[in-house]
């Protein structure tokens, strides 16, 4: 028995041996799994780590400062910033969430639901309302909520309201350009973002703010215009009233130096207000001026004249027969667009009292290559190349795809598509004695005062010579003196300019509109020197549809009070100027 006793105490021991064998080694692995898992986090992932931990304690909020200033011509302001205040919120510090979500979205107008699903955030920075007024920022700071914090900003500020605001553009919650002159030149206007370092605690509450960069920002470019901020009013106040006078869908209207290709005035009708453009339709952003096309109708027809001319084809007195007020090219009739019944007619009758058959025998005259050559030189078919986004080119096809009508159709304005811009310039050609000037609407790019780029003048080609536009010129006046541009007249000026009533085309009738049309004016002043090219477009107006009724009076607004701006003489103070001299 002892023996046994014996026995059974050694393997007792055994495997009390065994078993702290076996503890001492999974120790030991431990240890060193331990020693393994401190060097790789000590040394291997260092970096990670630290980069990792300032992270969970320090916030970078962006903002945007100095974005560069838009003036007109004349350094007067159209886009500039204001100093305000964002609101953001730290959900950590935030004690009663539903109280807070109360004050904050009747302070700041938003709604409720909303505030409190980004109060109840994990995030510690949340944003609550940008560039905010400062009637909500005062409330808001007299209710002296806890987790509450605000940042610097500026934000864009137009303080014309809707002056030009289709050119202009505007920008958006970070300062970026989304239209306009703003999108165009947002690489020059940008301006600098801030970087705005908060650090905060192990609980996540905010305890030091850094400003990383706001000693230090240099200036942006500032942009000088071509525009003339009188000018431009002038323009929008006219256009709007016969907008609204004939019950319009749109209008348009552009004001510009035929020699240098300045424009003075883009005005649409309906206007937005580039401070709130979010609370108009997108569609009222869009300025149609570049963007959009139309068939020019009857103001295309000193084209299809200036081609003859300057083809030696025809003189302002050859005389053609207008068939009388009817005419028929294969299975198509054509008339006149009053119904009036011409017989025959001088060219410079035709543009006067805007014969369709006239302009058709001119055209024939013509010949489909030289009157097609004609209109690619005038700048038709291609985009004008003024620096504002989303410009179309029009709707020409080429020559070879002109059927039997295209010849006849496009000689009075239908059948092609035109934008305003490209048809002020043709128009600027003929009164400048026959260059093509390349559009423009940036005078110069400016920094800490100083010009650093100058844009200047470009003509592109010439279109026609200068005898053919002092030609075109002199038929050009004969239709607001004797013919139906006489509500463009102005007293004490010479005028040139011609009317036009287009049809609207209905692209799912695939005719054209008995009830719809464009009216419009085109002409400039004075005529034998002229200052000013100024078309009218009125879309659709109601009742009387005429150019002559429609769009000329505004032409005649426009140009006589720009004309007194621009300190032009009138015939009667240039001969007292020459009696004196």
């Amino acid at each position: 028995m002892a023996k046994q006793n014996k026995q059974n105490t050694g393997t007792f021991r055994d495997g009390i041996n065994t078993r702290l064998k076996i503890i001492s080694f999974l120790l030991f692995l431990f240890g060193v799994a331990l020693i393994a898992r401190l060097a790789f986090l000590q040394i291997v992932q260092h970096d990670t780590l630290v980069a990792q931990s300032e992270k969970q304690y320090l916030s970078t909020v962006k903002t945007h400062f100095g974005r560069g200033v838009i003036y007109d011509r004349n350094l007067n302001e159209l886009a500039r910033n204001v100093e305000v205040e964002s609101v953001y919120v730290n959900p950590a510090e935030i004690m009663d969430r539903k109280s807070a979500a109360r004050i904050l979205s009747e302070t700041l107008k938003l709604n409720q639901d909303q505030v409190y699903k980004k109060i109840s955030s994990k995030k510690h920075f949340v944003w609550i309302k940008r560039k905010c007024p400062l009637n909500e920022i005062a409330r808001l700071k007299q209710a002296g909520l806890s987790g509450v914090g605000y940042v610097s900003e500026q934000k864009r500020f137009y303080p014309k309201r809707e002056l030009a605001a289709s050119a202009l553009g505007f920008v958006g919650m970070d300062n970026q350009g989304l239209a306009g002159i703003e999108h165009a030149y947002q690489s020059k206007l940008k301006g600098i973002t801030v970087r705005q370092v908060t650090e905060r605690d192990a609980r996540g509450r905010n305890i030091q703010s850094l400003e990383g960069l706001h000693n230090s920002r240099p200036r942006s470019y500032d942009l000088v215009l071509t525009l003339d901020e009188v000018i431009q009013f002038t323009t929008e106040y006219h256009l709007k009233k016969q907008v609204e006078r004939f019950k319009a869908d749109s209008g348009m209207a552009v004001v510009m130096n035929p020699h240098t290709g300045e424009i003075y005035a883009m005005a649409n009708v309906p206007q937005f207000n580039p401070n709130h453009y979010g609370a108009f339709p997108s569609q009222v952003w869009k300025n149609n001026i570049i963007a959009s096309s139309y068939e020019p109708g009857s103001i295309f027809k000193p084209i299809v004249a200036a081609a003859a001319l300057d083809k030696g084809l025809a003189r302002p007195q050859d005389i053609f027969f207008c068939e009388n007020g009817k005419m028929k090219i294969g299975k198509v009739q054509i008339g006149e667009a009053s119904d009036h019944k011409f017989g025959w007619l001088t060219m410079r009758d035709i543009i006067a009292k805007s014969s369709n058959i006239g302009a058709i025998k001119i055209a024939q005259q013509v010949g489909k290559k030289p009157f097609y050559d004609y209109i690619r030189k005038f700048g038709f078919g291609e985009k004008s190349g003024l620096s504002l986004p989303g410009e179309s080119a029009g709707q020409l096809k080429s020559q070879e795809n002109w059927d039997a009508m295209s010849l006849a159709s496009i000689s009075f304005g239908h059948e092609i598509a035109v934008t305003p811009i490209q048809m002020v310039s043709a128009l600027s050609a003929i009164a400048n004695g026959g260059n093509l000037m390349a559009p423009h609407i940036t005078r110069a790019l400016i920094k800490n005062g100083e010009v650093m780029e100058q844009f200047k003048p470009k003509k592109i080609r010439r279109v026609i010579s200068e005898k053919t536009s002092r030609q075109l010129v002199e038929v050009l006046k004969s239709v607001v003196k004797t013919g139906t541009g006489k509500k463009a007249a102005i007293e004490g000026f010479d005028v040139a300019g011609k009317t036009g009533t287009a049809q609207k085309y209905n692209m799912e009738t695939k005719s054209y509109s008995k009830t719809e049309f464009i009216s419009s004016f085109i002409g400039f002043a004075p005529a034998d020197s002229p200052r000013l090219v100024i078309l009218v477009m009125i879309d659709n107006p109601k009742g009387l549809h005429w150019g002559s009724v429609v769009a000329a009076p505004v032409f005649r607004q426009i140009a006589k009070k720009t004309l007194r701006y621009l300190d032009v003489p009138s015939s009667k103070e240039r001969v007292f100027i020459l009696d004196r001299a």
